[in-house]
């Protein structure tokens, strides 16, 4: 079986020769981001090298427990992976079945590509003027947010949204609906700001600082 593609990217150049004579075409140094949904929740990650036998991720932050995982596009393809190695904000995943490594790269699925949204519920307050009013994100992305709230705000309508572990950010309305809110953030996250704030609301001790191990 193929393992050369779940191994670093900082391989030897004979075993990438080597994976290729054994027919599993690889993509070194991908650099796509991704979503890697777990047990313990969803979070960033990116894609470093893949092939049609398995890949390398590196996250923002240690990684999550769990071997059996999956990995989402933002195309919305999903594909099942199982852990061989892991290390220090990297692991290599091996696919639980043979994937068209192609389709993969190009992002062929669901939908066309779009900015990575992950399911996460955490209670906000969203505040306009005097009006304040206690809602519930049920996801996020690096530009915008869908928020459950009683409260009545008008398309357009500029909010500060906030909570205990969100920084107030300034958003506007985009559309509304059934007591449901889509916001578009004025300053969008970058892909690390997101990655850290999924950690923080769903495993803030992936967060946690570890001595660098010593070299021998």
């Amino acid at each position: 079986m193929d393992f050369t593609a779940s191994r670093p990217v900082e391989a030897e150049e004979d075993d990438n020769v080597a994976a290729e004579e054994r027919g599993a075409p690889r993509y070194t140094l991908l650099i796509r981001a991704a979503k890697l949904v777990c047990p313990q929740g969803e979070f960033i990650c990116v894609i470093r090298d893949v092939s049609s036998t398995g890949a390398s991720l590196r996250l923002f932050h240690d990684m999550p427990d769990g071997e059996e995982v999956v990995l989402e596009l933002q195309c919305g393809q999903t594909y099942a992976m199982k852990q061989v190695w892991s290390r220090v904000r990297e692991a290599g995943f091996e696919f639980t079945e043979t994937v068209d490594v192609e389709k993969l790269v190009s992002e062929v699925g669901q939908f066309p590509k779009r900015p990575i949204r992950l399911s996460i519920e955490f209670p906000v307050t969203l505040t306009a003027g005097l009006t304040r009013q206690v809602g519930t994100v049920s996801n996020i992305s690096q530009q915008g947010a869908r928020v459950t709230c009683d409260g009545l705000f008008s398309i357009d309508q500029t909010v500060r949204l906030g909570g205990d572990k969100l920084p107030e950010v300034r958003a506007k309305v985009r559309w509304r609906g059934m007591g449901e809110y889509g916001l578009v953030f004025d300053d969008t996250f970058t892909l690390a700001d997101l990655a850290r704030l999924a950690a923080r609301l769903q495993r803030p001790e992936l967060l946690a600082e570890k001595p660098e191990a010593r070299q021998g």
